[in-house]
Parts: structure tokens; C-alpha cells; sequence
């Protein structure tokens, strides 16, 4: 099976820990900016950061639309953090105008686990991930206040939903990616192949 293209959102964040360990994960990975980009990837990360930065630069760069279009369509998505805040269908605490992509029915609290100096690292037990929990860096990290039926809840920490699919769509909390651990880059790989 042909090795899968898979892009990360290149607008704010951090896209360089996502590349590394997409390449990891055996697929080719290259940063996206522009709309016609998404046309030569098979499935797209979008990275932590700040979920109001990169909604505004979503808009300002033209990507919102497309992406919202691409999928709903059924493209396969992975967001860590800011990329869960962004993939969420409502968000209970938005910031003035900030708007989401969509694709997994939940809604969402941002910064919920508390301030960027309240930061911390934990064992994740994520479902569909073998060989122990997962080390999740946790920084100014949301959680999942509520899903709908479709969703799969993947993991919670200290009762708070922390990881969860809605058929093509991952999202996490925290940030594998930071870990050099790249089981679930690896099962979101699987997620693309499956779908290609």
C-alpha cells in the first residue's frame, strides 16, 4: 500500500513536532497554507497553538471554507489541543468572532485544566493503543464538556474527557507529538489508509 500524504495546518503552532512524527509514523507529511493544498493530501493535522490565532488566520488565508467543506466530506482529521477546540461543532467559552471547522459532535471547554504555569504532563490510557498509556503534555489544555451519540470517547483524565473520534476525525487534549511516543500518530495513519 502506497504511503499516505498527510498535511499539517502550517498557520500558528506547532507544525514541526506534528511533521517529525507523522514521518515517524511512516507517512509523508507536508505543511499546508493555502486552499489548493488540500486537494494532494490524503488526511490533515491540525496542531496546538491558539485556537483563536488560527481560526482568524483561517479566514484571513481563505482555509476556513475549504476546510469545513473537505471535511464534512469525509477527510480524515487529527487535532491535538487547538485542533480539538477547532474540530468541535460548539464551544462553551469563545473568544470574540473565533469560529470552528467542525467534524466531531461535542462541545468543548478551552484552557479548561487551567493556565500555561498549571501546565503538566500525565499517563493518557487511550483506547485503541496498546503497550501501556500514552504521556500526554497537558498546556493550557481544553476537555471535552459533552459528546453526541456518534462520538467515541478514546480516553478521559481525572473524569474529563480527554481523547475522542467521530469517524475519520481524532482529537486529543494533549500533545503526543511533544513525547517523541508516536502511537497515535500511527493510529491516525491507520485512520487514512483505511479511508483511502
Amino acid at each position: 500500500m502506497s504511503t499516505p500524504v498527510i498535511g499539517v495546518l502550517a498557520l500558528q503552532g506547532d507544525v514541526r513536532e506534528h511533521l517529525i512524527a507523522l514521518a515517524a509514523a511512516d507517512a509523508v507529511a507536508r505543511p499546508v497554507r493555502r486552499p489548493e493544498e488540500l486537494a494532494e493530501i490524503d488526511g490533515l493535522v491540525i496542531p496546538g497553538g491558539e485556537s483563536t490565532t488560527i481560526s482568524k488566520l483561517a479566514e484571513l488565508f481563505g482555509m476556513a471554507e475549504p476546510l469545513r467543506k473537505r471535511i464534512a466530506a469525509g477527510l480524515p482529521v487529527y487535532g491535538t489541543c487547538a485542533g480539538l477546540i477547532m474540530l468541535a461543532e460548539k464551544i462553551l467559552d469563545p473568544r470574540s468572532g473565533q469560529e470552528t471547522f467542525g467534524g466531531i459532535d461535542m462541545i468543548v471547554r478551552r484552557n479548561a485544566f487551567g493556565r500555561q504555569n498549571e501546565s503538566f504532563e500525565a499517563g493518557v490510557t487511550v483506547a485503541g493503543i496498546e503497550d501501556g498509556p500514552v504521556e500526554g503534555v497537558f498546556i493550557r489544555a481544553p476537555w471535552v464538556e459533552s459528546v453526541g451519540a456518534e462520538v467515541e470517547v478514546l480516553a478521559e483524565h481525572e473524569g474529563h474527557i480527554v481523547a475522542v473520534r467521530q469517524g475519520r476525525v481524532l482529537a486529543t487534549s494533549f500533545h503526543p507529538e511533544l513525547t517523541g511516543d508516536h502511537r497515535i500518530h500511527a493510529l491516525f495513519v491507520d485512520m487514512v489508509r483505511a479511508a483511502r
